[in-house]
């Protein structure tokens, strides 16, 4: 099911009373999703409004990864997957590329404090030996001085691809010679970079795009989709509300019939 942020419904938010209750709380009444994955985009765009270098938008957008990471925890998210760095997105202009790794060599390391002041722990997915070497150890030692928290779990998708991660789950099964006759898509999910990641609940994309884009393929199969034109340096906590109250309001169904 897929929604543009434009549609609107009746729902319990047509209430005054609850409303005012909303704002008050800043978190719906229940069915909170256990994971949700975000594609991060409009950073470009939002420099380009304002004129100024695409660097901008980047730095803004982490205000915003900043903002979205508290307020998922506080709303009782379990698990955040956020899209930082495509497999595509090596082939953007090398500047670009090297601009983006510096800034993510530096926060790596700048964010490690209020991480663990907010008891997240952070994970990767992706093809990560493929980033800088300095990228790779100042992310490695993210990762292990976060690891006994016990809070949300901060999944950072770098140089991922959803292609390529289906492809070296095969690779895996490949090496280990399994017999094929055996395997089930349950256990083929044991292969992906992250097995113990739950599949999202729902997935969020910014800056108007309706597409996933290479995003968690395997994992998306039955997840909810949220598109929203807001950029992503814009994106925030509100917004976040906003998305979490639509997904409440759905009815999942996994392939079955509904309950009544």
């Amino acid at each position: 099911m897929c929604y543009s942020g434009k549609k609107k419904k009746k729902s319990w938010k047509n209430n005054s009373i609850l409303k005012k209750a909303m704002v008050k709380t800043a978190k719906p009444p229940d069915k909170i999703p256990v994971h949700i994955a975000i594609i991060m985009d409009g950073n470009g765009r939002w420099a380009r409004k304002r004129g100024l270098p695409r660097f901008y938008g980047h730095k803004k957008g982490v205000d915003s990864v900043r903002n979205i990471v508290r307020a998922a925890a506080e709303f009782g998210v379990k698990h955040l997957t956020l899209y930082v760095f495509s497999s595509e997105n090596w082939t953007r202009p090398a500047s670009e590329i090297d601009t983006l790794m510096r800034l993510l060599e530096e926060l790596l390391l700048k964010e490690e404090p209020e991480l663990n002041k907010n008891n997240v722990a952070v994970r990767t997915i992706g093809q990560t030996w493929k980033l800088p070497q300095q990228v790779q150890d100042n992310l490695n030692y993210l990762i292990d001085k976060t690891k006994n928290n016990t809070g949300l779990v901060l999944v950072l998708a770098l140089s991922y691809g959803a292609r390529n991660e289906i492809v070296d789950a095969v690779k895996k099964i490949a090496v280990e010679k399994k017999d094929l006759s055996t395997l089930n898509s349950e256990e083929f999910g044991k292969y992906l970079y992250e097995p113990e990641l739950p599949d999202p609940d729902l997935l969020i994309r910014t800056a108007g795009e309706k597409r996933i884009s290479n995003y968690l393929l395997w994992q998306s199969a039955y997840t909810e989709l949220y598109f929203t034109d807001v950029l992503w340096p814009d994106f925030g906590k509100k917004q976040l509300l906003t998305a979490i109250e639509d997904y409440a309001l759905r009815k999942r169904k996994f392939g079955g019939l509904e309950i009544e």
